[in-house]
């Protein structure tokens, strides 16, 4: 039933019961949560009776590497799978599908080549103890690693030629046929391995139609100017791991583990938010915002998970507002941001004591710091300090404070219009403040991303 040995190779590393978070059974039901790159577990559950399986990663194959890896997990240790009451999202999942009444898993389906366990399980120890076996590897990947950046070079220079036609043929133009003018160029970055970069140029059109129309002329300078800086540093550095991420592709839950300059931090941290935005190719990302609570270490992480929009809505993994310990291991970056949970333990301590507030002055020195390390960003997260939420004769609304004011992306509800807030944290893009949360003399508050 595997898809290919691919597959089963990959699910072979899926093995090792500390990567998943729990594991449990019901007559014929299996289900497990398996950590992956995201803030949120992938949920994966089987049908022993006739061998079906569903689990929420973005993979298009089926069954997928944490399918074949739970249902290998209870032939192997069946012990492990605590019997235990179906969870809903099980039950859901079963009430939706059709059995095959008995019909073998693959019918209908061309058999893919032979698969073998024992090459899934070996083929690393093999390669490792040959010698020469490991040299052609290596010169393998190396020359598959040249032939990216080969393409990744052609991909931007195509770019950059593209961008200075939108600017020789006006931005008027450029806006009235946004959408089909990014498609077609991000269509070629994908062709040329810059696959990131490529989402990052689709999902353009969109930032830019969602502002005023007198400030888009401004916004697509910027845009363009961003995706400029993005090239040609990736050209001066093309294995810089944070530009390689902006490029052409995240590195793995793994990769990162075993990078020896990755940033750690354990404390206690509290959820500021969620954004979630479904994408043009799609995905549905889940942005997950984390406050340091402490002094030291980095003041914000951020969680990012990925699932197919045919998924349908999933619960999230955190409450707005919840606190808990953990250990986050973080992306290589000048500004150190994205982060995986490395070990999560028990909630914090109820005791509300407040957060690490903003100092008097300039509310975006912050975001100007992130700004000179890494220009390209898109935005980045600040603390503000004490202000109020206002509201202009133009019925635009602004956060205010002592050091100026700022406006706001969407429309806070009108309760909170006047209202003092002892400090706030928010996502600064350049032009508009998305708020996330803030703090108020009766408590804490927060915003619908």
């Amino acid at each position: 039933m595997t898809p290919d040995q691919s597959a089963l190779k990959a699910a072979a590393g899926l093995l090792k019961p500390a990567k998943w978070s729990s594991r449990g059974v019901s007559g014929g039901l299996i289900w497990g949560e398996c950590q992956g790159s995201g803030a949120n577990p992938y949920r994966v559950a089987a049908d022993t009776d006739d061998i079906g399986s569903k689990c929420t990663c973005p993979s298009r194959k089926f069954p997928c590497k944490h399918a074949i890896a739970l249902m290998w997990l209870h032939v192997d240790e069946p012990g492990g799978f605590a019997p235990a009451e179906t969870p809903d999202w099980v039950t859901e999942w079963m009430g939706r599908r059709r059995k095959s009444s008995g019909a073998a898993p693959s019918a209908g389906k061309p058999p893919s080549g032979p698969k073998s366990l024992d090459a899934a399980t070996t083929e690393e120890v093999v390669a490792a103890s040959d010698p020469a076996a490991e040299a052609r590897r290596k010169a393998a990947a190396d020359k598959r690693a040249a032939d990216v950046r080969s393409q990744v070079q052609a991909g931007l220079d195509d770019l950059e030629l593209w961008i200075s036609d939108q600017l020789r043929t006006g931005l008027g133009g450029f806006l009235a046929e946004a959408g089909d003018r990014c498609r077609r160029m991000a269509a070629r970055l994908v062709d040329a391995k810059a696959g990131a970069l490529a989402s990052r140029l689709d999902e353009t059109p969109s930032r830019l139609l969602q502002l005023p129309a007198e400030e888009r002329i401004d916004a697509a300078i910027v845009e363009l100017g961003k995706l400029t800086l993005l090239a040609r540093a990736w050209r001066a550095a093309p294995d810089d791991p944070e530009l390689r991420r902006e490029v052409v592709s995240t590195e793995s839950r793994e990769e990162l583990m075993a990078a020896p300059d990755a940033l750690r931090h354990a404390g206690v941290w509290e959820v500021l938010g969620e954004q979630i935005v479904t994408r043009r190719d799609g995905l549905v990302s889940v942005s997950t915002w984390l406050l340091n609570a402490e002094a030291q270490g980095p003041r914000f992480a951020l969680l990012l998970d990925y699932f197919p929009a045919s998924a349908g809505r999933r619960s999230g993994a955190f409450a707005p507002g919840a606190r808990f310990r953990a250990e986050l291991l973080f992306y290589p970056a000048r500004v150190p941001l994205r982060a995986l949970i490395v070990e999560r333990s028990e909630a914090a301590s109820e005791v509300d004591e407040g957060w690490p507030l903003a100092e008097a002055g300039d509310p975006l020195a912050a975001y100007a710091q992130v700004l000179l390390a890494a220009p390209w960003r898109l935005d980045a997260p600040v603390v503000l300090p004490s202000g109020r939420i206002a509201q202009d004769v133009a019925g635009r609304r602004w956060w205010m404070g002592e050091a100026g004011a700022l406006p706001l992306e969407g429309a806070p509800p009108e309760v909170w219009l006047g209202a003092r807030l002892d400090g706030a944290a928010g996502l600064w893009n350049g032009s508009r403040l998305t708020l996330l949360a803030a703090r108020t003399n009766w408590g804490r508050i927060g915003f619908d991303a």
